[in-house]
């Protein structure tokens, strides 16, 4: 079955929308949303039900205010739904202070090394979400070790024990401007965990070309608020 996660970026407890990255455009979600009326995050998983959740906690992810601004609001969502969270861990010490706030932390290449990846994976077997960060055509991370192919870093994390791999196009966010099938299919096919692709969806028949490809889910915001994937496909 096709896994449809709602995602939301959280920023002073508030749920907002992204926009191709850029997250100085970040507004409330509820400001553009069809489907919210609160950019409450605990309020809109109660409302919308969703079964999988992935948040972003964007004053991690930019160091901004306190570590742990988020967390309530992270924990009140976790309560409600299988979450994904990427609070921007960049070391092994990080993640012990994230680790019992949702099912699976996400490690993105953005602000992980390789190296931090392998030893989280291995102290938390199977619980780990690795997200390949790409922006402005490239691979981001500050790691001198990290390729540059994706293909290299998919055949790395197929050693590793970990849950997904989440190919996360940043340029795409918020922009339902599609995707490249050809490539997300290479990669299901040379990747041992499930794929999950962020970034471009666009509506419920791009879902099911990604399901035809092999690809195992999709991170959806702008396609549920402009009404363009009901919400049914949520739960």
């Amino acid at each position: 079955m096709f896994r449809t996660v709602f995602v939301f970026d959280v920023y002073n407890h508030n749920a907002v929308h992204a926009q191709g990255g850029d997250r100085r455009k970040y507004r409330p979600v509820h400001e553009s949303s069809s489907i919210c009326t609160t950019s409450d995050p605990v309020e809109i998983v109660r409302d919308l039900k969703p079964g999988e959740v992935y948040i972003a906690d964007l004053n991690r992810l930019q160091g901004q205010g306190s570590p742990g601004i988020n967390f309530d609001v992270i924990r009140g969502v976790s309560a409600q739904a299988e979450t994904m969270l990427d609070a921007g861990i960049s070391s092994f010490e990080e993640v012990r202070s994230v680790i019992e706030l949702a099912a699976h932390p996400v490690l993105g290449t953005e602000t992980a090394s390789l190296d931090t990846i392998s030893k989280i994976a291995s102290e938390y077997p199977s619980r780990v979400n690795v997200s390949i960060d790409k922006k402005d055509g490239s691979i981001l991370s500050s790691d001198p070790s990290m390729p540059a192919d994706p293909f290299e870093i998919v055949e790395v994390l197929n050693g590793l024990d970990i849950n997904d791999v989440i190919f996360l196009d940043m340029d795409m966010v918020g922009t339902s401007a599609g995707f490249d099938a050809q490539f997300l299919s290479l990669i299901a096919d040379v990747c041992e965990h499930d794929v999950l692709l962020g970034g471009g969806v666009r509506g419920s028949e791009d879902i099911r070309q990604l399901e035809d490809i092999g690809i195992k889910g999709a991170l959806v915001a702008t396609a549920l608020h402009n009404g363009s994937i009901p919400v049914t496909m949520l739960q």
